[in-house]
């Protein structure tokens, strides 16, 4: 064993400790997901939900992203009507949502000069032109 080596071993436990330390006081920035709505069935599973990602709204169905948008409104609008669609279909559903995401999209459509009820209409009649266009492409 040579005279350094102790020194060596010092030197390698100090480097070390410093990098666990650097690590503990500087973690990686993790993207912070805050839950905001969510539909289930009567057996709760999941069918959508609505998180809120750096920003921006995500709406999952079927355990995949559907989207992405800023506005509040938008996504609040779809997972309602995705609910009323299962409701049609006979599929009792269960749709709870955060009083973040319920004021923000409220204080979006009344930017706009119309209240929720009529944004719905709105998005709802463009959805069903989409659908009626595409039906007659294909």
């Amino acid at each position: 064993m040579s005279i350094q080596s102790k020194g060596r071993r010092e030197a390698k436990k100090k480097l070390a400790e410093r990098e666990r330390n650097q690590a503990e006081a500087n973690p990686a920035p993790k993207a912070k997901v805050e839950p905001h709505a969510e539909l289930r069935d009567q057996d709760r599973t999941l069918l959508a939900g609505i998180v809120r990602r750096d920003g921006e709204w995500v709406l999952g169905m079927n355990g995949k992203i559907a989207g992405e948008t800023t506005s509040a409104a938008r996504v609040l609008a779809l997972i309602m009507r995705a609910a009323e669609l299962h409701e049609r279909n006979n599929t009792p559903v269960r749709l709870m949502y955060s009083d973040a995401l319920k004021d923000a999209a409220h204080a979006e459509v009344a930017e706009q000069g119309i209240d929720f009820d009529a944004y719905k209409r709105n998005l709802a009649e463009e959805l069903s032109v989409g659908t009626k266009s595409a039906a007659v492409t294909h």
